[in-house]
């Protein structure tokens, strides 16, 4: 619900499945997580959907490169009221006891900066790579990433789309779980160097419809926490591809230490591996 002062409070439903969810977190298979679904009051819901920013909205940055194409926006200064305010009840100190109990994590840190989250969709034709995620802030040195928590905003989705997430072994040989991307359901799950998950894919939406979410994730803090950029890795069958994957992955990992040592933004991010997959189709298609 919203309260009067415009914070929306979604933590007195989720208290009353927090058993259940945490006794699913703990066992599930290949990595902890659990999907919980009709997170947010209908109402809530239904005025984030209105608010979400059209697929034409300037303050979208692309990453547009061979292991993803999708856009973000991390700046949660240019989104509607109801999404800063869903943003911020996932970010407070009651929401943040809440999953460090379910997790096992104890001393949560939310990022409100959102780091690598935000608001995110992605287009037809759009894909997202297997991968395991980048361990540590950008900008906290210290701060080691736990916890993912990604809320769906599609109004609607049909399975025939694609786009579910595929939770995979640690090996990357098999697909164990597949989690769609519904009307308001989220997916938490904790982040490790072998917790590997993508759509990889390309989306079979219509034109003009896009896969929508909201990411947020959750740190612990450390001396000298082990630093890693987004690990991608082939699907058994992946071939030729496996290669680009990896020359992908060797030039993201050299613009993370440069993005950590010198600050640079997001926005620049999204210049640069955009004119890294523009000049590797350029010569893909030579070669053909």
């Amino acid at each position: 619900m919203i309260e009067n002062d415009g914070r929306v409070t979604v933590i007195g439903d989720l208290r009353a499945r927090f058993d259940e969810a945490r006794e699913a977190y703990a066992v599930a298979a290949p990595f902890p997580h659990v999907v919980l679904d009709n997170v947010l009051p209908a109402d809530v819901f239904a005025n984030a959907i209105a608010e979400f920013p059209s697929i034409d909205d300037p303050s979208w940055k692309g990453y547009l490169h061979v292991n993803e194409t999708k856009f973000a926006n991390p700046v949660s200064d240019t989104w509607g009221s109801t999404l800063q305010a869903i943003a911020d009840a996932f970010c407070s100190d009651d929401f943040v006891k809440w999953l460090s109990g379910l997790t096992g994590f104890e001393h949560l840190i939310a990022d409100p900066s959102m780091d690598g989250g935000g608001l995110h969709h992605t287009l037809q034709g759009g894909h997202l790579n297997v991968h395991a995620d980048f361990t540590t802030h950008h900008r906290h040195r210290t701060w080691r990433r736990r916890i993912n928590i990604l809320l769906y905003l599609n109004e609607s989705w049909s399975p025939d789309w694609g786009g579910a997430l595929e939770l995979w072994d640690s090996d990357v040989r098999t697909c164990i779980k597949r989690v769609e991307p519904l009307a308001n359901r989220m997916l938490i799950f904790t982040t490790s160097g072998d917790a590997y998950h993508g759509h990889p894919d390309p989306l079979q939406c219509p034109e003009g419809v896009s896969r929508r979410s909201l990411a947020l994730y959750y740190f612990t803090v450390e001396e000298r926490p082990s630093r890693r950029s987004t690990k991608y890795r082939p699907r058994p069958g992946d071939g030729a591809k496996g290669v680009a994957i990896w020359i992908d992955r060797r030039m993201l990992s050299l613009y993370d230490t440069a993005k950590t040592r010198l600050q640079l933004s997001d926005q620049f991010a999204s210049r640069t591996l955009g004119f890294a997959h523009r000049l590797t189709a350029r010569v893909r298609n030579r070669r053909h």
